[in-house]
């Protein structure tokens, strides 16, 4: 707590300060006023005001505080002191939280180049999980070394903040004061990040849930269900459970309608509504199709339609548009074809 021997040095701090944070906002607004004329052509340089603003605004107020400070005359010697150390800590920790705001501005960047929206997305969501983990990473190694220079201001704490500053340090830090179980999640993390077993976007079943991945973090993963309930995984189950990826290696993916029919049916006919169905929509990524009678049961063909989609989400959608179709042509062209059960009635 600050104790301020003369109440005149408190009240000079304090206008100072005010002073200071008047400079700041006006200085901000008028250089963000200017700033779109000044960079009308140059590309991405939106993302300086989105992400900066707030740190320019506070590197502003402390560099004017800064200016201002040698030009008062203090009654007590603990004051200059004091407010001397205020001064180097504000100017850490603001350029700490102005790298790591940086960091934003590195991963907005290349989310823009790596458009995650488009249909082949696979090459995106790679990069775009890449970027996410080291985002991550970064800001904790920043904040920490931060943390050790503003350690290092003070005497009494001065070693803990070297060991934190030292690349060793970090790692021990984080393996003393972290649980077992979190630091094995980190390092789960780690690997998933490396070897990417999953991605941004990616389609996967786990435990029979269908869902995407929404978020991966450090430590859990986030899979959005079909029906729009988050289902929340430790990232160490990545590792040590099997799971389905559907779209480990490319989002294009193969699906399956099977129709049961009587044995009267023609399957040349079939096939052919088939291709006719599949050239009526969009879904169809016009790279695979087929159909063939894959089981002859007691009473009942079954039939399997095979189709192609760019994505699950598509595929889903295809797949049922087709099976109503179907279902619709037999019914409409071929009643008789439709499943029965015969009867033989034998008198005696």
């Amino acid at each position: 707590m600050l104790n301020f021997k003369n109440i005149s040095d408190l009240i000079m701090v304090i206008i100072a300060g005010v002073g200071s944070i008047v400079i700041g906002y006006l200085l901000t607004l008028l250089i963000f006023k200017i700033y779109p004329y000044i960079t009308k052509y140059i590309p991405n340089s939106d993302l300086i005001p989105k992400h900066l603003r707030f740190f320019s605004r506070i590197l502003i107020i402390i560099f004017a505080f800064s200016v201002i400070f040698p030009f008062l005359h203090f009654n007590n010697n603990t004051t200059i002191i004091i407010a001397s150390r205020f001064i180097v800590i504000a100017y850490i920790a603001t350029f700490a939280f102005g790298i790591i705001k940086s960091t934003y501005i590195l991963e907005e960047l290349i989310i823009r180049k790596y458009n995650i929206k488009t249909q082949n997305n696979f090459e995106a969501r790679k990069v775009y999980t890449k970027t996410k983990f080291l985002k991550k990473i970064l800001i904790i190694i920043i904040a920490l070394v931060g943390l050790s220079f503003i350690l290092m201001q003070f005497k009494e704490v001065k070693e803990i903040g070297t060991a934190i500053l030292a690349s060793a340090g970090i790692i021990g830090i984080i393996a003393g004061f972290a649980a077992q179980r979190t630091l094995n999640l980190f390092i789960a993390g780690l690997q998933i990040a490396i070897t990417q077993p999953i991605k941004i976007d990616d389609v996967l079943i786990i435990d029979g849930e269908w869902g995407r991945v929404e978020e991966v973090s450090l430590t859990y993963v986030v899979l959005k269900i079909w029906d729009l309930r988050r289902l929340v995984i430790p990232i160490n189950y990545f590792i040590e459970n099997s799971f389905q990826n559907w779209t480990r290696v490319s989002a294009n993916l193969l699906g399956t309608v099977f129709i049961y029919t009587d044995y009267s049916v023609n399957v040349d006919y079939i096939r052919e509504e088939l291709l006719n169905i599949l050239k009526t929509t969009d879904l169809w990524d016009k790279k695979t199709w087929g159909l063939q009678v894959t089981d002859a049961k007691e009473q009942t063909l079954e039939l399997r339609a095979l189709m192609s989609a760019s994505d699950s989400s598509r595929l889903w959608d295809l797949r049922c548009f087709v099976r109503e179709k179907i279902i619709a042509f037999i019914k409409d062209e071929y009643p008789q074809s439709l499943p029965k059960t015969r009867n033989k009635l034998i008198k005696q």
